[in-house]
């Protein structure tokens, strides 16, 4: 896995914190200095902490679990439904449905119910109910998947969480806590990074700030997603060579008792050669006494 690039952190205007009036105190360890007012990150822990959170993420994805991004503000939501649905990993970038993680069998039910509309809609169902149950089921339909569509895929519970903004999405982190959930987050200088296990000091208000974080972090689950592939299809191909190798020692085996066996029989057939002989010298020995 690359390490970060600082000056693409630069360039991003990830340095860019909050104004200083408005700075939470546990942010200190994480800020560079204040210039005309703001806040400037330490890019240079940002750094440290983005490498620390990809390769995290990178063996959660490994393992085959899953990450649940959380970006409901403006800037965030898009590019987070773009570069995570190319992974095929869960989002919410629609309001936060609260007991979503701590209440997630109810949540669960929901899905089924838009799984279940979708199976009326291609078995022919749909066809005969009357236009106004049409018209309902259709909005019922088109909530749900505004809300739920991006987690139609989760079974069970996340391994972690990825926030932009844990102002935000404090529900989320709540909830994510509450079930020892990880948290890995763009925490800025107006934040508590306190309830937070991976912190990213960054700028979570700018877009190409979010972007790039996010893209980092989707690349870093790829490579895990590619190494559980290529571990799984050396699976088979080791079982079977473990195989032939037993085959193999089989059929040697079974050669050689074949090949031992005529061995024992010539070894026979000397034995009784050599004794005839000897009785017959013993019979004639007592016809002359």
């Amino acid at each position: 896995m690359s390490r970060t690039n600082f000056q693409e952190l630069l360039e991003a205007g990830v340095h860019f914190g909050h104004l200083k009036r408005k700075w939470n105190a546990k942010m200190a360890p994480y800020i560079f200095m204040e210039k005309n007012g703001i806040h400037i990150i330490d890019l240079h822990k940002t750094v440290v902490k983005i490498d620390e959170a990809a390769a995290a993420v990178k063996q959660i994805a490994k393992s085959g679990r899953k990450i649940l991004f959380v970006a409901t503000k403006k800037q965030a939501k898009d590019i987070v439904a773009e570069r995570i649905k190319a992974i095929n990993m869960p989002y919410v970038t629609e309001r936060w449905p609260g007991g979503m993680l701590t209440n997630f069998p109810t949540i669960r039910k929901a899905v089924k119910k838009m799984n279940s509309i979708d199976k009326m809609m291609t078995d022919g169902t749909f066809d005969t109910l009357s236009k106004r149950e049409k018209l309902q089921i259709q909005r019922q339909r088109a909530k749900l998947e505004k809300n739920l569509g991006s987690i139609a895929n989760l079974n069970r519970l996340p391994a972690a969480l990825f926030v932009v903004d844990v102002q935000k999405e404090y529900i989320a982190v709540r909830e994510a806590n509450r079930l020892n959930i990880p948290v890995i987050a763009m925490v800025d200088t107006c934040c508590d990074p306190t309830p937070i296990d991976f912190v990213i000091p960054a700028n979570d208000d700018a877009s190409k700030s979010i972007a790039l974080i996010v893209d980092i972090m989707a690349k870093a689950i790829q490579e895990g997603l590619e190494e559980r592939k290529a571990e799984k299809d050396k699976e088979p191909a080791a079982a079977e060579k473990e195989e032939g190798v037993k085959t193999r020692a089989r059929k040697a085996k079974k050669a050689a008792d074949v090949v031992e066996e005529p061995e024992d029989e010539d070894e026979a057939d000397e034995v009784e050669e050599v004794e005839k002989p000897t009785a017959t010298i013993v019979d004639d020995e007592i016809d002359e006494e």
